[in-house]
């Protein structure tokens, strides 16, 4: 791996910062369940309402576990409003003094749980939801992160299972490899970074030469907004470029990685959002993605 930051070294010099050019989060959506981990996302979705004056609104949705006596059940089930009324009160005590609303999905089978979830995303400047956990007990549908990604328009922002992390991102690491949804990403990405201390660009492409061309011309997009930023090329010539990404990311300490959803990352073999579902099963830190 190669580091490209000398090769321009003014870029980082420039100030392209122009006034009112602030980009704000001001309505955000967290995803909320029974899980033990869901009180981490709703302090980090506070955490950002807070910062941002936004309007936060937690979105109770999960599947019911209760079972059916004689294929007939009715809904809803006492786990799943008991359930219900622990969240309200989690979330009310969490969202004390910020513009807060409190939604129940009410709604338990797992098809609806994937289309209700993913159509109240539509509305949001950024959604919060949390990884799913394979080995643990998991209250909502496996693919219900990748479902809302796909189908919902809107940034995500992931938070891993495990590890401690805030609403702060100090060191994001920006993967680019010039698709319109590393695009997306890095756009949606701009009101979670604006206070770095300084972003990593690090760019992949089976070319060196265009990954070159792409870090350089991210690096002025941030500078323009008053980011600070370092540059690395990658070549991509293994199908492990997604582990590559989450070493880099550790080697570099960063506390967010910036991608794009469900693109192509160079293989023609590898079936598109393949990558997308390694990093959803492998990350590390908090991710933000965006389709």
């Amino acid at each position: 791996m190669d580091q490209i930051e000398d090769l321009w070294p003014k870029h980082n010099e420039i100030n392209y910062t122009f006034p009112g050019n602030e980009v704000m989060l001001k309505n955000l959506m967290v995803h909320l369940d029974q899980s033990p981990r869901c009180e981490t996302r709703l302090k980090i979705a506070a955490a950002l309402a807070k910062a941002n004056g936004a309007r936060l609104v937690g979105v109770f949705a999960q599947k019911s576990l209760a079972k059916q006596a004689g294929g007939i059940s009715s809904w809803p089930p006492e786990e799943y409003v008991k359930a219900s009324q622990e969240s309200k009160k989690t979330f009310e005590s969490a969202a004390q003094g910020l513009n807060a609303e409190w939604v129940d999905i009410n709604r338990g089978s797992d098809s609806a749980v994937l289309a209700l979830v993913s159509e109240k995303a539509r509305y949001f400047d950024l959604v919060i939801m949390g990884q799913y956990e394979e080995s643990g007990l998991n209250f909502v549908p496996a693919e219900l992160v990748e479902e809302v990604l796909t189908n919902a328009g809107r940034p995500v922002l992931i938070i891993p299972y495990v590890g401690e992390f805030s609403g702060s991102f100090k060191h994001p690491l920006i993967a680019w490899n010039a698709s319109s949804q590393a695009a997306h990403a890095l756009n949606d990405a701009l009101p979670l970074i604006l206070n770095c201390d300084q972003a990593v660009v690090l760019a992949f492409d089976s070319s060196f030469d265009r990954a070159e061309a792409s870090c350089k011309e991210v690096a002025v997009q941030l500078s323009c907004h008053g980011i600070k930023s370092k540059t690395e090329a990658m070549i991509i010539d293994d199908i492990g470029v997604m582990d590559m990404l989450l070493n880099n990311a550790c080697d570099q300490g960063a506390d967010l990685l910036v991608m794009g959803a469900h693109s192509h990352i160079g293989f023609p073999f590898i079936s598109r959002g393949a990558g997308t579902r390694h990093i959803l099963k492998t990350m590390v830190l908090p991710v933000l993605m965006s389709s």
